[in-house]
């Protein structure tokens, strides 16, 4: 597994295309993007490689890998829960992760690489 990425300045920057460039919010490294899954809880129910109860985050990368609202969604998914797209168990929201944590953990996941 891998980030794509560059360094600057010593800095892990993480490299996005399209929309998620466009973010304002400053990307996380592999391990703070894991920290802070780990914090708000959602390895309970995902894995970064693998499926638990809900997809691993690497699927979710390959899923909505180039498709321009990704980045929009998925950080409202995160935030307001969803249903029927990976199956019968849904998403509950996951009201303890503000705007801000949910669009780093969106960037976070779709710079994820197999």
């Amino acid at each position: 597994m891998r980030l794509t990425s560059k360094a600057a300045a010593g800095v892990l920057v993480i490299c996005f295309g399209g929309p998620v460039a466009a973010s304002s919010e400053p990307a996380l490294t592999f391990d703070q993007g894991q920290a802070l899954a780990k914090q708000m809880a959602c390895l309970g129910c995902h894995q970064v490689k693998a499926k638990r109860v809900g997809p691993g985050f690497i699927q979710v990368a390959q899923r909505y890998a180039g498709q321009p609202e990704a980045f929009e969604y998925l950080s409202q998914m995160i935030r307001k829960g969803g249903r029927g797209k990976w199956g019968a168990i849904p998403m509950p929201a996951q009201t303890q992760v503000s705007e801000q944590q949910a669009k780093a953990l969106t960037q976070w996941i779709l710079a994820l690489e197999p």
